[in-house]
This record gives structure tokens, C-alpha cells and sequence, in this order.
């Protein structure tokens, strides 16, 4: 009997994402302990909640997986690739290739249109040519209700419409990882259901793994998998 195309496990899918006894330090205004031997990986298509206490180290962990902070001891992995140790210069193209960015803010330049902004990371890979690039900008952005508003303003756009550009931008060069920091902290809950909707698809049939920062319980409930926070440890 032929065998039924079922989405991988977890457990069967490629690591993505290694972090091995990660300990940083912050030093201003003392020596302080922020992050305590944390080690976890993340598998192709998982979507992982980082949850946890104000101050208990969340978004700390979230910058040095995203490798935008490299002050730190242990050891971080993705695509197989060790990042502890690279250059800024090899890491900000790392980034630009292999790692989407959704923030709580959508950071999109008001100035220019909502096809100008999703085209950004794909014009600095120049990977594809920019008719190409327009065309992936735009097929992104119907896949997230948004072709019509193409051609606005960024900042013309509601506050949901801003967050959906922000992760058609995320997604424009293809990145095996999608890194949210409170991705849905400004918008309103029919809005956040929408983002989590869009994430859940994106992990589940686009196979990007997706770690996101978030204090919405209903949000982490529903991911793959919960990491907490505590004190700088992971205590789940």
C-alpha cells in the first residue's frame, strides 16, 4: 500500500535551528546573567512560541538566534552552518538570505509603496532580476490579500494591512527561518488571529520554521511547541 502524503513530524523533519549552552552576560551598569545555558532546536515547518516573564531574557535569546547579536558563549547553528564566530559582514548576508524578520512594529518605509517596501530584501540579495523580484513582491502580497494595495503608500495602509506587508517582506527571498518579536503586540485580536493564521499556513506548507516572541497566550497555546522563559533559563 502506497504510503499517504502526510506533513513530517517534527521529530522527522530536518534541524533547522541548533543552539548549544548559550550563556550571555550583560555588563552595563554591572556584570549581569541574562541568558543560562540555554541549548533547543527547531525542525523544518515548526512554529515555536517564546514566551515568558518581562525580563526573563526572551528577546535577548531572540537577537542572538537571529545572529544580530553575537555576544554571547555557546554556540548557534542554522542550515547546518555554525554562525558563532562569522564576520558581521557574512552575518547581515546570512541574514538577508536564510532569516525572515517580523517585528511589533512593521518598520516599512511610509515613503514608498507597499510593493517598493516587500521588494527591499530581494533587491539587496540580487539574487533575481527586478522584473522578477516585482513579480515575487506581488505574489506574495496576493497571497496575503494585499495585490490591491500594491501601489498605496505604506503608510496609507491600516495597522493589520502594515503587519501582512511587514511578513510579505519577511518572506520575499525565501528564508528558512521567520523570527518574530511580538508580532502581534499592536494589533487587535481579529487582526493577531489573522497573523497567527498566516504564520500557521506558512510553517505547515511553506516548511519555514517560524520563533516568535509573544506574551498572547492564545497565540503560544496554539504553536507547535512552547519555550519559557525564567530567569534566563528554559524551564519548558
Amino acid at each position: 500500500m502506497e504510503r499517504p502524503n502526510l506533513p513530517p513530524t517534527a521529530l522527522e523533519a530536518p534541524t533547522v535551528l541548533k543552539v548549544d549552552h548559550v550563556v550571555k552576560y550583560f555588563y552595563d551598569p554591572e556584570k549581569f546573567q541574562v541568558l543560562k545555558d540555554i541549548s533547543f532546536s527547531a525542525a523544518k515547518g515548526e512554529f515555536l512560541a517564546l514566551v515568558g516573564k518581562s525580563g526573563s531574557g526572551k528577546s535577548t535569546l531572540l537577537y542572538v538566534l537571529s545572529t544580530m547579536d553575537t555576544d554571547y558563549e555557546g554556540r548557534l547553528t542554522i542550515n547546518e552552518e555554525t554562525m558563532t564566530g562569522k564576520s558581521q559582514n557574512d552575518l547581515s548576508a546570512f541574514r538577508n538570505q536564510h532569516i525572515g524578520f517580523v517585528f511589533q512594529f512593521h518598520y516599512l518605509l511610509p515613503e514608498f509603496t507597499v510593493l517598493e517596501n516587500v521588494m527591499i530584501p530581494a533587491l539587496k540579495l540580487k539574487r533575481l532580476t527586478r522584473p522578477e523580484i516585482e513579480q515575487k513582491a506581488y505574489d506574495h502580497l496576493e497571497a496575503l490579500d494585499l495585490k490591491d494595495q500594491a501601489l498605496k503608500l505604506a503608510g496609507k495602509l491600516s495597522g493589520g494591512q502594515q503587519q501582512r506587508a511587514a511578513i510579505a517582506r519577511a518572506l520575499i527571498n525565501d528564508p528558512s527561518v521567520i523570527m518574530g518579536d511580538e508580532p502581534t503586540g499592536n494589533l487587535d485580536s481579529k487582526n493577531s488571529q489573522t497573523v497567527f493564521d498566516i504564520f500557521r499556513d506558512i510553517a505547515s506548507r511553506g516548511r519555514q520554521t517560524i520563533i516568535a516572541v509573544t506574551h498572547d497566550e492564545d497565540f503560544a497555546a496554539n504553536c507547535d511547541r512552547v519555550l519559557e522563559l525564567s530567569d534566563g533559563r528554559l524551564v519548558k
